[in-house]
């Protein structure tokens, strides 16, 4: 059976019917949907709050906004040209790109993509960064690259993509870790150093030179195609922002400035109301975050990014299973692991409208193992999918409200870039965006561009 959401105004998602559905169901899941419906008022009332919380952090650090300066100045103007090398840590994957600048706003790419293990991840720093460096090795292979020993090294811009405190363009210490992975060791280290030391130890011919978040490197990216550019954003396996802010509002910087001058600021978004104040958690996020790597931190990321929405969905199953009211009460064990019911699974249940909702069956019966899941479980599982899909799209619109609003770019109008995969395929999620832009900043919204910025943190490093 198929149904249609309501993307506009204070109305909570509006559903067909779910076939024979039972009258203690419809009640929990009327609970439910009340749950992971955002109205408009609370929009309004959260964006308000995370400008108070955006403004604190330019003010003084230890903020839980950490709003950190890049140390990035002035704006791509389309015309610089030239060759260069990047490299891209950013999640599941390593991303290592050769970048050609050729003006007028026009770039090519050479890349390659390494995938990153868990014991990668989670193990001593310098087998991360030996990975890293073996994997800089291999690319500058296949590209043909031919090194002489009178030549200077390569220069390499770095996309790291977790918080860390720069104080420079080329510095950085990490502050933590975040999107699972842990290296214990690294933390309060130079992500700079370690990677460089690296690269020496296994004698590869490359100098790091900049190092830059991947929201970072995305608003560059998209600003050097589009000037009215402002944000850069990332809504893939985790999420985050950076903004063009003037100099002179960075205020813990204590730098003398004209008006004019601008320095890009990496906001650190996914740990915005870590203190629990403004965000509706329901129970199935309060217990995704008591069982994370992580717990107590990068709250708004967790109701946000691709890394943990499969997972809330799965909390919302289990919640129903033991009551008796999904799947007959009857889990697996496959449904039982954490993470194990991934967002990708979403996707493909979100655009499901086959009349049994065929693909939806064999993702619950053949993946997570369920036996025997009747049409109306398949419609509960799509509505809940949707849900959660819906709800983060719409906070991820109050924080680019958030911004526009304090930047007084509301009525002239602005350009957002947006990478990442949740972005790029999630089922409506651009329009569920826009559409609560459109309640947050009413018919303003037709002034503000959002694109796609595919590739952008790797081309903006």
């Amino acid at each position: 059976m198929s149904y249609q959401t309501s993307t506009e105004g204070n109305n909570a998602p509006e559903f067909v019917p779910i076939d024979y559905i039972s009258q203690d169901q419809l009640i929990t899941i009327e609970e439910i949907t009340r749950e992971f419906d955002l109205k408009t008022e609370r929009l309004i009332e959260i964006s308000n709050h995370f400008m108070r919380e955006l403004n604190k952090g330019l003010e003084k650090y230890g903020q839980t906004l950490a709003m950190v300066p890049s140390f990035v100045t002035g704006r791509p103007t389309g015309q610089e040209t030239g060759t260069f090398l990047s490299l891209d840590l950013g999640g599941t994957n390593l991303r290592i790109c050769q970048v050609d600048f050729q003006g007028n706003g026009v770039i090519t790419i050479k890349q390659e993509k390494y995938l990153v293990s868990e014991a990668q991840k989670v193990g001593e720093s310098h087998i991360l960064f030996d990975f890293i460096a073996n994997c800089v090795l291999k690319f500058l292979v296949e590209i043909g690259y031919q090194h002489e020993k009178e030549k200077e090294k390569v220069n390499l811009g770095f996309t790291f993509s977790f918080p860390v405190a720069q104080t420079a363009i080329d510095k950085g210490t990490l502050l933590k870790w975040t999107k699972g992975f842990v290296c214990p060791d690294a933390v309060g280290k130079d992500v700079v150093s370690m990677l460089q030391e690296s690269l020496d130890r296994l004698s590869v011919p490359v100098k790091v030179v900049a190092l830059v978040n991947d929201t970072v490197g995305t608003l560059l990216s998209h600003s050097y195609k589009y000037p009215n550019t402002l944000l850069g954003v990332i809504l893939g396996t985790g999420t985050n922002s950076a903004f063009f802010e003037r100099l002179s509002n960075i205020k813990k910087l204590n730098i003398s400035s004209d008006a004019t001058e601008e320095m890009i600021v990496n906001i650190e978004w996914g740990a915005f109301d870590d203190e629990k104040d403004v965000l509706p958690l329901t129970k199935y996020d309060e217990k995704l975050d008591l069982e994370s790597h992580n717990p107590t931190y990068q709250i708004f990321e967790k109701m946000i990014s691709g890394m943990y929405l499969g997972e809330i969905v799965r909390n919302t199953l289990l919640h129903l299973i033991d009551r008796s009211l999904l799947f007959n009460g009857i889990s697996s064990p496959e449904l039982n692991k954490h993470y194990i019911f991934e967002t990708k699974y979403m996707t493909v249940i979100e655009v499901d409208t086959t009349p049994t909702l065929e693909d939806t069956r064999k993702i619950l019966e053949e993946t997570m193992n369920i036996p025997s899941v009747t049409l109306t479980d398949r419609q509960i599982v799509k509505r809940i999918c949707r849900l959660v899909g819906r709800r983060a799209a719409r906070l991820s619109s109050l924080g680019l409200a958030g911004v526009i609003k304090h930047c007084g770019a509301v009525e002239g109008g602005c350009g957002i870039g947006i990478d990442g995969s949740l972005f790029e395929f999630y089922p409506n999620f651009k329009e569920n965006i826009r559409a609560a832009l459109r309640e947050i900043l009413g018919d303003n919204v037709d002034n503000i561009e959002i694109q796609l910025a595919k590739d952008g943190s790797g081309v903006g490093s």
